[in-house]
């Protein structure tokens, strides 16, 4: 009898809103030249997160710079790990959710995957207790693994590059916040805190200051506990604000006037009648059939 390979199950949303994230880098590490966006994506995958499915690729960014000693180095897009962790297809959401509602709601595994499932997320009790032990892993020490990418990273660069972020779950006020590492695309940890002053931000941090590697620049967006955060603990790191999130503060208030622009558009034009069909004679010659012109 021939053993048939496992099947893996994997989910189309045709539907599923776009996201493409950019490097969050614009100068290169080692030479300051700015760094050219690459048209591939060096990632791809569909997303099931609590405010609907996603589509969420990511394109790098490389040094064209001749003199540089890292020309042509991929830096890839960091800022998908804040939608999904590595290798997963549901959202970091989902996964804060679970860990809410398991560790302060007292709520079953069962329990949360119908509240999961009634909001449209496919998913089953095994994987709502995989996706647990993940939260509890993030939340926990950094294993060896991630250790030694990290040091092989340092090893390239000549020193990481940190991030913080933080996403609010729907359902719950506390913010769960995550440190990663820029260059490798590295979740290193999180914690769950209900809106972090800069001295719980430091206090948490603190045990990475002691690493032994080299900080070559810190990232955040505009949040200043967490700003504030990152340059008491690195204060000789330079701070870059993250630029997907600034362009999505740029854009919020194009995309509100854009909407009413076409609302407005629609209301002008929606009332118009068709334009009707009407036959054309295309020639005399035998054989020719109207073409038909809407």
């Amino acid at each position: 009898m021939v053993k048939q390979p496992k099947h893996r199950l994997h989910r189309e949303f045709p539907e599923a809103r776009r996201v493409i994230v950019e490097c969050a880098l614009t100068m290169c590490p080692h030479c300051g030249s700015v760094l050219s966006v690459r048209k591939p994506w060096h990632s791809r995958k569909h997303v099931q997160t609590l405010d609907g499915p996603l589509f969420v690729a990511g394109r790098s960014k490389e040094c064209a710079n001749p003199a540089c000693s890292h020309r042509d180095e991929h830096y890839y897009a960091s800022g998908v790990v804040m939608i999904s962790l590595p290798y997963s297809t549901y959202g970091l959401d989902v996964l804060a959710f679970i860990g809410w509602q398991h560790e302060h709601e007292h709520r079953q595994l069962k329990e949360i995957q119908g509240e999961l499932n009634r909001r449209g997320i496919a998913i089953n009790e095994r994987n709502v207790g995989k996706l647990y032990r993940q939260f509890l892993a993030l939340l926990g020490a950094v294993d060896q693994k991630t250790q030694q990418q990290l040091a092989t990273t340092a090893g390239e660069h000549g020193g990481l590059i940190w991030a913080v972020d933080a996403l609010q779950p729907e359902g719950n006020g506390s913010l769960l916040y995550v440190l990663y590492e820029v260059l490798s695309g590295t979740p290193v940890a999180a914690v769950q805190l209900e809106h972090a002053n800069a001295d719980q931000l430091y206090r948490w941090l603190e045990p990475y200051q002691q690493w032994p590697f080299r900080v070559l620049a810190t990232l955040s967006d505009g949040e200043e506990a967490i700003i504030a955060a990152l340059k008491r603990g690195w204060p000789t790191a330079p701070h870059q604000r993250c630029q997907v999130h600034f362009l999505n503060n740029l854009v919020e208030p194009v995309l509100e006037v854009d909407a009413q622009l076409r609302q407005a558009l629609q209301n002008d034009v929606g009332g118009l009648p068709a334009v009707p069909a009407r036959e054309v004679e295309t020639g005399e010659q035998k054989g020719d059939s109207p073409l038909v012109v809407c």
